[in-house]
Formats: C-alpha cells, structure tokens, sequence
C-alpha cells in the first residue's frame, strides 16, 4: 500500500523512547517530566521571551496571541504592554501555569495550526523556541496568516541549533505563507543560553 510523502515541512519523529521524552517533557508537556519541562522553560527562556516583547514592540490597543506560551513568562511580559493577550498551548499542564502567573491572559487549548482564533482578530503573534515541535510548519504559518489583522507582526525565536531548517529556508516558508517585510537574525540570549534564530515578518495590508 502506498502513502501519499510526508510534508517538507511537516515535523521529523525522533525514535522511540526518545521521542516520548522530549513530547512529555516540551512539546506537550504532561506529568512529572511536564512540570520539570516547565520550570526549565521558565528559567531558560525567560531571557528570550522578554526580548521578544521587546523586539514586537507592543501598544496598549493591540491583541497578541502567544503561541506555545509554556509556562507563561513571555505571556506575562506582553501582558504588561498590550490591551489583549492570548495563549494557545497543547498542554493543560503549561495552560494552568500560564493561569496562576497572568490571571488576565485568555488561554485555550491549541497550536500554531489551531488557534481556534477568528479570521484577522490579533495584530501580534509571538512564538518562542516551539517552531521545532510544530507538527506542520506550512500549516501553521498559514494559520498564522489568517488570524493576524492586515499589518500585524509575527515574532518568532528559537534555539538556532534546533532550528529544523537553515533560518533563511525558515525564512523562504513564512514567505509562502503570503508574509512580506521578513527580517532574520541572531541573538545571544543572557546567560549559558545558546544563540537564537529570530525571524520577523509582517502580514500584508
């Protein structure tokens, strides 16, 4: 019987074991290793999750949908400059975590391919070091092409050695997801932390 090939951008399953760990620990966090998964993204990230706040730059007026928020730091900070903060997260265990440190968030269950948001509702996505455990990244960066407002902003980092493509191939899939204005670099986060893919991309008029 033959299978129809998978997506280019469609998410490689590590072996085994292996990939159990790393799903119930960081891509869909559950259990034990969910909360170990979590205190580790609020230590590590935290850095990076507030950079890309910064790099945003927030009003007060806006909607920012926070894609994959874990444990919430990111959601937190963005929280402090914007009107309106979502959080889509497959884990129930990063959701209450993202409900105990940002009371105000709206959260819901979902990924980058699955907001459950309407058509052009938010001005701002921000994604930090998730894109790797994305399940199908044309998917999502269409998805997120539908619920950005024209003229809202994609914000997006991860750790450049767990990029699963080159940044400018990363690049070359958000433009074909009908994204303009794309601007990628890298940035040495504060601390032992290991360099990070940045990319920024605005949602055509």
């Amino acid at each position: 019987m033959s299978t129809a090939p998978a997506s280019p951008s469609a998410r490689p399953r590590a072996p085994g074991f292996l990939a159990h760990v790393l799903d119930r620990t960081f891509g869909r966090p559950r259990g034990l290793l969910g909360r170990i998964g979590g205190a580790v993204m609020a230590c590590g990230n935290a850095g990076t999750e507030r950079h890309v706040v910064d790099v945003a730059i927030l009003t007060s007026g806006e909607t920012v949908l926070v894609v994959g928020p874990g444990p919430g730091v990111g959601l937190m900070a963005a929280s402090q400059q914007a009107g309106r903060v979502i959080g889509v997260d497959p884990s129930e265990e990063m959701l209450a975590l993202c409900a105990a440190r940002c009371p105000s968030a709206e959260l819901r269950g979902g990924t980058a391919d699955r907001t459950g948001q309407p058509d052009e509702s938010v001005d701002v996505v921000l994604s930090v070091n998730n894109v790797q455990l994305w399940d199908d990244r044309a998917a999502g960066f269409a998805e997120l092409r539908r619920v950005l407002r024209p003229g809202g902003r994609l914000v997006l980092s991860t750790h450049e050695k767990s990029l699963p493509v080159p940044r400018h191939e990363l690049a070359a899939e958000v433009a074909a997801a009908g994204f303009t204005d794309l601007q990628t670099w890298t940035w040495n986060p504060p601390g032992p932390g290991t360099t990070a893919a940045e990319l920024r991309a605005v949602s055509p008029s």
